[in-house]
């Protein structure tokens, strides 16, 4: 029955999957795969939910810049602004306890637009079902199905705070950047050829699509984030499977915390809505310190707020705390990054430039007939290999 079942998923999932392997080989899609809803018509702006490829005019540009310069006239006392860094784990735990996992939903559009967290396939690896089943349906959705984070709702994952100290960790000290992988001690995910971080993980909507997706492979999931109360749904979560995923608390602005796995012992990092949640001067030693993990050839993959996205907008006189970053009524904060920043904070750690977009879209509230400018920032860089020896 079992047999028959997938058989018939796989034969109505296989024309999809033709489509989606012919248009990636032909390259049809556009350079930046960011959807392909555009809006040619004024007209048509409500028979949709969104629309990908927004272009700003002049006009629309200098009104969102007087709008953040006037949000950010009047900015919190500094002698108020200490507790937003000190007691960031308390307000986005506070976050979990009041909303659990039905806040934000699950990023089917990862493997869409992040085709890196699966090795190649040339690499004696296979795609299961359920991602053929995925790539499949996602195909054929439509953009305004695929982005997670869109909707009203202007906070995402959280960054950590607090340390794991399980006797089974790879302990170090500030790692050298050219330190070698050396097997001194057991490490979960140690018998994976490929392995993935996400820094920021929240509930798990990244985790679940991805252990999904990497079952029945020699892939590895570690997640973390620096409340424990998101780290516990994501455990109790029906789908967590430590077979192929290690959820951790962790702090990733700690440079003394250590993480469960050596340097040079990664090949993916993902930070998806994690980095604007981080004081903007914590931020560069933060990704210098993460890319001491990757391997050589591997990669960060990068989503987060844009400049002038609708949500630094709307924010109000006196939640300002420095340039473009603000907190939120319940204490969690919020940067907003602009593509030469990425770029500076990225190669910063030496790494190189694969991919820097800004994805601008145009949301629709269709109800109530009201459209607001999304801005979204998508970013790809990877860890060089090693200089060739004298």
């Amino acid at each position: 029955m079992h047999k028959q079942w997938s058989f018939s998923v796989f034969k109505w999932a296989s024309p999809f999957i033709r489509f989606y392997v012919r248009l990636k080989s032909t390259k049809a899609r556009p350079t930046a795969p960011l959807g392909s809803r555009i809006l040619t018509n004024p007209d048509d702006v409500f028979k949709h939910n969104m629309w990908d490829h927004v272009q700003w005019t002049e006009a629309d540009q200098e009104a969102a810049r007087q709008r953040a310069e006037e949000n950010s006239s009047v900015r919190l006392p500094l002698t108020e602004q200490g507790k937003f860094d000190t007691d960031a784990c308390q307000y986005w735990d506070q976050f979990y306890e009041v909303h659990q996992d039905k806040f934000f939903k699950d990023r089917r559009w990862l493997f869409l637009e992040f085709p890196e967290l699966l090795p190649s396939s040339g690499e004696k690896r296979k795609t299961n079902a359920c991602y053929s089943h995925q790539v499949a349906a996602d195909s054929v959705s439509g953009s305004s199905q695929t982005d997670g984070e869109t909707g009203l709702c202007p906070h995402n994952d959280p960054i950590q705070h607090h340390q794991r100290t399980d006797t089974f960790y790879f302990q170090e000290a500030a790692p050298d950047p050219n330190q070698t992988v050396t097997q001194t001690s057991f490490f979960p995910g140690q018998h994976a050829s490929f392995r993935i971080l996400e820094v920021g993980c929240g509930v798990g909507n990244s985790v679940f699509p991805i252990v999904n997706t990497i079952k029945n492979t020699d892939s590895f999931l570690y997640c973390c984030d620096f409340s424990p109360r998101a780290i516990r749904l994501v455990k109790d979560h029906p789908d967590y499977d430590d077979s192929v995923c290690h959820a951790f608390v962790h702090d990733i602005c700690v440079e003394a915390a250590s993480f469960p796995f050596p340097p040079q012992s990664l090949d993916v990092i993902l930070a998806v809505f994690v980095l604007s949640s981080i004081h903007p001067q914590r931020m560069e030693r933060v990704i210098n310190r993460l890319s001491t993990y990757l391997k050589h050839g591997g990669v960060v993959l990068f989503r987060d707020y844009g400049r002038y996205d609708f949500s630094q907008l709307r924010f109000k006189n006196g939640r300002c705390l420095s340039d473009n970053f603000y907190t939120r009524g319940d204490g969690t904060c919020v940067y907003f990054f602009t593509k030469e920043e990425v770029h500076d904070l990225f190669s910063k750690a030496g790494l190189e430039e694969i991919q820097n977009l800004e994805d601008k879209r145009l949301q629709v509230n269709r109800g109530k007939k009201v459209v607001m400018h999304r801005v979204w920032m998508q970013s790809k860089y990877r860890k060089p290999p090693p200089p060739s020896p004298p």
